[in-house]
């Protein structure tokens, strides 16, 4: 079983920064797959970034440019710097990852509301 608490949601103003984290707790040695997705109100949930443990990443159109996922093993935990945003970013961001044996888990979601 793997555990994802995430983590920095909160509000900001158009044009602004924020950064999530998303820290990995249990048999974290089996993921092979990370990242985040979002959902808005009404809006099916949508894949924001992903992660390979190789290192590859891979972008919605909607937030190339803008965003950055980046995972410190080390630390067990990924981050999605996000920036420039705007009021179309707003929703709940979950943390996703999959491990070696199709297991998908998620975190519990944190919000993030974008003013204009």
């Amino acid at each position: 079983q793997v555990q994802l608490v995430e983590s920095g949601g909160g509000s900001v103003q158009a044009g602004g920064s924020l950064r999530l984290s998303c820290a990995a707790s249990g048999r974290t040695y089996n993921i092979r797959h990370n990242g985040w997705f979002r959902q808005a109100p009404g809006n099916q949930r949508e894949l924001v970034a992903g992660i390979s443990s190789g290192g590859s990443t891979n972008y919605a159109d909607s937030v190339k440019g803008r965003f950055t996922i980046s995972r410190d093993n080390a630390k067990n935990t990924m981050y999605l710097q996000m920036s420039s945003l705007s009021s179309e970013d707003t929703a709940v961001y979950y943390c996703f990852a999959a491990d070696d044996y199709g297991n998908n888990y998620w975190g519990q979601g944190t919000q993030v509301t974008v003013s204009s």
